[in-house]
């Protein structure tokens, strides 16, 4: 009987040892729980400008993160030349997480290339979720660095750390949407390539060919009135790929995705008219044709 005590005071403490350690690695991301990202070049006063912004009176009560130059180049070395990355840290961010299934919102401030939807797009992919987010910088910055620490603060946040091959792959995912969206001149547009490309490779049960790649981005392009050159075409056949091999939770991508409406289907959602421009210009020369014919 002794011996038997002894075994079960044991085998509770071990339980309670590691009830402890579950309950630390997942109290962080209860509703309500924050995260400061800092770009690691900003000065004292910046930082305290940034705080100001995010109205984070008490420091304290954050939990805070650290993004290097260093960790950019990591991220971005493969989509952007070292110049365009440059040298400094500064973008941050402040991320409140929410309850499961409340999904991503993201707005910024002094960030002036890297849009709020791509920001979310990006994450979808890295499967970050359920947080509102806002991306702020002392002046006017691209953001790129913003995206590490939001991705970073999430793993601490949670516990679970999210591989290196994603983490590149979204990083990647946001220089190409930019890169595109800069070319045609409108970003949202590009946002809502990349989230279609996405749901339909998320509905695939075997790895497409990269003829089947082509053929879903040119489709896919065509829908949106969006014209793509060969090396667009190539560079997110590469990125429909890396996305195909790595292990991504595609059912969490979908979800993430069935949250978001970017501002370009929101325009069109608004304005149903813009959905087919072309049946509207071919109408009007149909009618002109018609009030001809029947003048004859």
């Amino acid at each position: 009987m002794f011996k038997f005590m002894n075994h079960l005071k044991i085998t509770v403490t071990i339980l309670l040892v590691f009830a402890t350690i579950f309950t630390v690695a997942f109290a962080d991301t209860s509703p309500g729980t924050q995260y400061v990202t800092f770009g690691h070049d900003l000065t004292k006063d910046q930082r305290d400008q940034i705080l100001k912004d995010f109205n984070v009176s008490n420091i304290n009560n954050t939990h805070v993160v650290e993004v290097t130059n260093q960790e950019e180049h990591k991220y971005l070395g493969d989509s952007l030349p070292a110049n365009v990355i440059g040298s400094k840290a500064i973008s941050s961010s402040l991320i409140t997480f929410k309850a499961k299934g409340s999904g991503l919102s993201v707005t910024t401030h002094n960030i002036t290339w890297v849009t709020d939807d791509m920001f979310k797009n990006a994450l979808i992919t890295a499967g970050v979720e359920d947080a509102d987010i806002e991306v702020s910088a002392p002046y006017p910055v691209s953001g790129t660095a913003a995206l590490t620490g939001i991705i970073k603060a999430f793993e601490d946040a949670t516990g679970k750390p999210i591989s290196d091959d994603i983490k590149k792959i979204a990083n990647e995912e946001m220089v190409t949407t930019g890169q595109i969206g800069d070319k045609i001149g409108d970003k949202e547009k590009a946002v809502e390539l990349l989230k279609r490309l996405k749901e339909e490779m998320s509905k695939q049960t075997g790895k497409l060919s990269d003829a089947e790649l082509k053929s879903l981005i040119q489709n896919t392009a065509n829908s949106l009135g969006i014209t793509l050159t060969q090396d667009e075409i190539s560079s997110l056949v590469s990125l429909l790929r890396k996305l195909q091999n790595a292990n991504i939770n595609w059912d969490k991508v979908k979800s993430g995705l069935d949250n978001l409406t970017t501002s370009f289907k929101d325009f069109v959602n608004k304005n149903p008219e813009s959905k087919s421009i072309i049946k509207v210009i071919l109408q009007f020369f149909q009618n002109i044709i018609n009030k001809l014919l029947s003048m004859l």
